[in-house]
Formats: C-alpha cells, structure tokens, sequence
C-alpha cells in the first residue's frame, strides 16, 4: 500500500509499504482526510527531537524507529474489524481514531490520565501507521464512530480534543467571560469548546487575517488587538470590572502569559494550553498570590473523543470554517509545510488525501 513515511529532518517521501494485518480486538480503516498538526511541523522543519522517533532507538510502545508513517489527525472508514470486537460498529462507517500509546501500567494510566503517561506515544508520530495511509489498524478502544459528520470536519476531531480538554479542565460554566491569547488553530477551536459551553469569549490577536476568522467562524464574540488596544481595560469593560474568570494561553509566548494574568478577576485561573519553548518568568506575589489566581497547564486528551463527537453533534458546531485547504500527499511539502512556515497566518487546518 502507499504511504507517506516520515524519516527526519526535512524528509517525507511516498513509499509503498505493506498493507497491515487485523489482529485481536483491532479495528481495520481506510483513512479519507489527515490534517497536519503544529507537531507535524516541527517535526518536519526541526528534526525528531521534536517528540519524534529516533533512526536508531526504537519507540518503547510501539518498537519502531524512524522511518515511520505520518498523520495522527485522521478520519477514516471502517474496512474490517477483528472477531472478538464487541462493538456495534459495521464496516463502511465513519470514524475517527483517538491516536495515543499508552503503557498501560504505570500511576498516570492507571489513574485515567493516560495523556501523561511515562511512555506516552502518538499514531502517526511514533508509530503504529499513521493516517497518511491507504489502511491503519488500531486497537478498537481508540475508534469513536462519527455518524454522518463529513469526514473532513470528522478529520478536526482530535486537535478539538486537545482544545476540550483544555477546557473541561477549567471547569467553565456557562455565562462565563473568558479571554484566550492567540487565535492559532488550537486558539480558534479552544473559542469553539467554549462558546459551544456558552461562555462569553474575547480573543486577543496580533494578526488581521486571524482576528476576521475567529469573528467569522464564530470562535470569538469579541476580538482585541493588544497593539492597538489595552486587553485588560477592553475586560475590565466587558465584566462591570471584575474581570476574566478563565483565561486560556493559546500563544506560548511570555508577554501574553502576563496580558491574560492582568485580565483575570480574583481568583481566576489561566490554562496554559501552547508549548512554551523559552522558560517564563512570572511575578508569584503580584500575578498570583494577591489576587489568589491559579496556574495549570494541560497536554493533549484522555477520554475526550467521545464527548467531543457528541458536543459537535448535539451543539451543531460547523468545523469547516477552520479547513483552509486540501491537498495530495504528494504536494504535503510544497503546498502544506511550506505554506503552513511561510504564510500560516492565512491558514487553520490544512487537510491531506493519499
């Protein structure tokens, strides 16, 4: 079968490879649309040490080394299911895959919190196939059916995950003011969780083409360029002066940490959600202590994907604002990596087809 396998720095080709086997309580998928993530990125432009697999020391879940198939964001089509599944699943249905590995075994799986598992791997990271691919298996605990969601928006069902359980760790009701920094992909579906939750949200960003999409796609009620316009006056405005109850760090970059912080009322939380790649300095006694705010950051998903399938259902969320494009694996370099490095701005979720 064909397949686009990731091999390092700056390297992605098409091999043929073989078709994978169904096993015990496995499910066997055609995947239809794969989106590149921020990992995919990175991974591509930096090298391995970006989360990837190493040439040499093969993964502890899944034994492999590079090279290893792309693609953990996936939709896809039920084509068998191994004997002793016990599902209501039936070939020919649509699906999403929850593409974590996971040990299974120590404190954090035990626990439920499989996403900070010691071990913890990703499908189409570091190994186990990858959506980028003319067939995957996967273990059936992962597969979550989709009914008649269209299989590209079903595609966007992991990176909103990631924004869900960022947000379900907050706690946020309905009602709610709540301002997130940035309006990147995981800003935007982060405004989407919430404003699916009823939260009033206010979105700070920096980019003409961002701010117009989160406003168009619904993402945002309100929109505030922090270089034209004080966030936290526009806040203390929006809330009789009281402030943000939650506030969501969608950037990764210091200044924003400490503009979203300003905004939050007494007691407020701010969930750190964006990869930090510089250390962050934070004044404890004036940011926190004083006003008794809290800190937490969050990482990935761990019993989400259902939620998620059933709030998008439920809710009516239309996902198809945030799909900007969709290419052929064999332009993934010209017209995804490159156009997500050089104009990402222009660009939330970019979709792959084998």
């Amino acid at each position: 079968m064909k397949a686009v396998r990731y091999y390092g720095k700056e390297h992605v080709q098409i091999d043929d490879i073989p078709e994978p086997t169904l096993k015990p309580g496995t499910i066997k998928i055609h995947p239809a649309f794969t989106g590149i993530c921020g990992s995919d990125l990175h991974l591509y432009y930096d090298g391995e040490q970006n989360g990837g697999n190493s040439a040499t020391e093969p993964h502890p879940l899944s034994g492999e080394t590079l090279p290893v198939v792309f693609g953990h964001e996936f939709s896809g089509t039920v084509e068998a299911i191994a004997d002793d599944v016990d599902t209501d699943l039936k070939v020919g249905d649509r699906v999403v895959v929850e593409p974590v590995m996971v040990c299974g075994e120590c404190d954090a799986c035990k626990s439920g919190n499989y996403n900070v598992c010691e071990k913890l791997g990703f499908i189409g990271i570091n190994g186990g196939g990858g959506g980028m691919s003319e067939h995957i298996v996967v273990e059936a605990k992962r597969v979550f059916p989709v009914g008649d969601m269209p299989l590209d928006q079903a595609a966007l069902i992991e990176p909103l995950s990631v924004a869900y359980h960022a947000v379900r760790r907050t706690d946020v009701k309905a009602g709610d003011t709540v301002v997130v920094g940035g309006a990147g992909p995981i800003g935007l579906l982060v405004g989407t969780v919430l404003k699916a939750k009823g939260a009033k949200v206010i979105i700070s960003e920096l980019s003409e083409v961002r701010k117009n999409k989160a406003l168009e796609s619904g993402a945002a009620d309100i929109v505030v360029d922090p270089s034209k316009e004080d966030l936290n006056e526009r806040v203390r405005k929006e809330t009789n002066g009281k402030g943000a109850d939650v506030a969501f760090d969608c950037a990764g970059v210091g200044v924003v940490v400490h503009q979203l912080l300003s905004c939050l009322k007494q007691e407020g939380k701010l969930e750190i959600v964006a990869v930090h790649v510089k250390p962050l300095e934070i004044n404890v006694t004036n940011e926190l202590t004083f006003a008794e705010r809290d800190i937490q950051a969050s990482l990935g998903y761990a019993n989400d994907h259902e939620k998620v399938i059933k709030m998008v259902r439920e809710k009516g969320v239309d996902l198809s604002p945030f799909i900007t494009d969709k290419i052929k694996a064999e332009d993934i370099v010209k017209d995804g990596f490159e156009k997500l490095r050089n104009d990402g701005e222009h660009h939330v979720k970019i979709l792959v087809e084998l």
